[in-house]
């Protein structure tokens, strides 16, 4: 036996061996790494199982946003084809309405010309009449100075009888003669002139008493259009003088409440915790206070009052900024220079923020689109301007209201309407100074920010300042009189309201008849009560109307206001 062969045969197997534990091990390790390999898919698949649970999740949310969206788009539509129907019936009627008016008027026309006609005619027939009148007044007039002079020649020749005894004798019988022809021919005479006077009436168709109250009536028409004709020659020479007259008046009248207006109005208080903080207010040698004036560009007034110091300031945006900022200031208890101005610069920025935020949410509450950014700043400065004590934001968004309404019962724009009525006032604030009426700045203001040129006259021209070329204009002005004119629109003092009151009830009470005198409605109307023993209706009319006239020219006020004289008779009788 070769002894090799056990060798190889060691060999053989250990070769046959290693290859078996290799392909195991391989086999192992290829187990592990597929292993490995599907629990990383089972991994991932896990994740996008998740990832695609999700995203259904977010697809059905999207579908559900997506149905919400067409449901509130339908209803829209809904609201939107019933305002639209809305509109077109409101439309419809003013139209009949309009339709019908024009059909009275032009009735109204007709029967006017006809009037005009009838009332010609008879006056040709009463020129006539009067005529033929005249003529038969001016034969009779000729009878009866033939007859004055017949009967001087009897005086004269009967005064020759002593003389002439035979002569009158003689012609006495003459004198009876012609006496009696006289007599016939006057008796002609009136017989004639009742002829023409029938002939007249039946012409005119009028009786003597018609034709004697006509020419009276037509001689009171010619006095009063001459009365009206003096008046309105008063009224005119009037005028030449009215103008220099009422800046007179507006003169003194300011001259006289410009500094208690002025304090009332540029002044806010501001009360301190503590009385000493006035001290740490001034700060050293005043620096705190010349720091603070310096920043904010008031005045701050530290007088005597208790517990509080006074911001002044003309400008209202500057004095609410430098109230905010005092206000901080005080709460926080750090009072320097330097903290001032931090806090100034704060509040201004916190200001102006508000401003716009307040002019954005006006001009999306009236549906106001496109307005420029200056304008919608300046809208929002109107919340810290007053006109009378009225805010002039909440006036303005009221003025735009109602002539959006007015507009819209009208057939017009309504959208210029509310975008004239909104900015009509947008002149007061101006941060540069005025040189020209508040309406011409606001014109000129909408005119430089490209405002449409209805709305651009709308606004200067509803203090009268320029003529109206727009159907809005009168709507912005009426709107902007009716809105400062309402019951409690505007404040005043508490004292000058009492006064004017009184000064209202005075000036009733001082006309001779008057028993009592009332203002009610907050000063808009003046009740009168008069005596009805001193005072006719048709006096009770005139007394109206002087009362009216005098309180126009010896008060001020806004709007209107209604005076109404009280006239009342009371029988009494007590059975028994």
């Amino acid at each position: 036996m070769d002894p090799l062969l056990p060798v190889l045969a060691a060999a053989l197997l250990a070769l046959v061996l290693g290859i078996v534990a290799g392909r195991w091990w391989g086999g192992r390790v290829a187990e592990a790494r597929m292993g490995e390999r599907i629990r990383a898919a089972e991994t991932t698949a896990s994740g996008a199982r998740a990832d695609a649970e999700a995203a259904r999740t977010e697809l059905n949310q999207a579908r559900a946003d997506l149905q919400s969206q067409r449901d509130v788009l339908k209803e829209d539509r809904e609201a939107y084809r019933e305002r639209k129907a809305r509109f077109e019936q409101r439309t419809a009627e003013a139209k009949e309405k309009h339709a019908a008016i024009r059909a009275k008027l032009e009735s109204a026309r007709q029967k006017l010309a006809a009037r005009r006609d009838r009332i010609t005619a008879t006056e040709a027939a009463l020129a006539q009449a009067s005529a033929a009148l005249e003529a038969l007044t001016a034969e009779a007039s000729k009878s009866q100075e033939d007859a004055a002079a017949l009967a001087e020649t009897v005086k004269t020749r009967a005064s020759g009888v002593a003389r002439r005894q035979q002569e009158v004798a003689t012609r006495e019988k003459d004198v009876e003669e012609r006496s009696a022809a006289l007599a016939q021919q006057e008796l002609r005479l009136e017989t004639l002139v009742g002829q023409h006077l029938d002939k007249l009436e039946a012409v005119a168709d009028l009786s003597r008493d018609q034709a004697r109250q006509r020419l009276m009536d037509e001689m009171e028409r010619d006095a009063k259009l001459e009365a009206a004709r003096l008046v309105k020659d008063a009224r005119d020479e009037a005028r030449l003088t009215a103008d220099r007259e009422a800046k007179k008046l507006i003169i003194k009248s300011v001259q006289r409440l410009a500094a208690p207006t002025t304090i009332e109005h540029t002044v806010s208080p501001i009360a301190l915790p503590r009385e000493d903080m006035k001290g740490r207010v001034i700060g050293r040698e005043g620096r705190n206070i010349r720091a603070f004036e310096a920043a904010t560009g008031v005045e701050v007034v530290v007088d005597d009052t208790p517990d509080a110091v006074l911001v002044s300031a003309f400008e209202p945006v500057r004095r609410e900024i430098a109230r905010l900022s005092m206000e901080k200031l005080l709460a926080d208890g750090r009072i320097h220079p330097a903290r001032i101005e931090e806090v100034v610069e704060k509040t201004r920025a916190e200001i102006e923020e508000e401003i716009i935020a307040s002019g954005e949410q006006a001009a999306l509450d009236l549906e106001i689109h496109g307005l420029h950014p200056e304008l919608i700043r300046m809208v929002g400065r109107m919340r810290y301007r007053a006109s009378y004590g009225q805010n002039l934001l909440a006036h303005s968004i009221e003025v735009a209201k109602l002539a959006s309404v007015m507009a819209a019962e009208l057939g017009l724009d309504a959208r210029k309407a509310r975008r004239a009525g909104l900015l009509h006032d947008i002149g007061k604030v101006t941060e540069e100074p005025l040189e020209s009426p508040h309406a011409i700045a606001g014109m000129e203001l909408a005119m430089r920010y490209k405002e449409h040129p209805d709305v651009s006259n709308a606004v200067g021209a509803h203090h009268d300042e320029v003529p109206m070329s727009s159907l809005i204009a009168p709507l912005v002005q009426a709107a902007d009189a009716a809105s400062g004119a309402r019951p409690g629109a505007r404040r005043e003092a508490l004292e000058r309201y009492v006064q004017r009151l009184q000064h209202l009830e005075s000036i009733a009470t001082d006309f001779e008849g008057v028993q009592q005198a009332y203002a009610i409605q907050a000063g808009r109307e003046l009740r009168v009560i008069v005596s009805p023993e001193a005072i006719s209706d048709a006096i009770a009319e005139s007394l109206s109307r002087d009362i009216s006239n005098r309180i126009e020219r010896e008060m001020e006020y806004p709007g209107q206001i209604r005076v109404t004289v009280i006239r009342e008779v009371r029988s009494i009788s007590v059975a028994k």
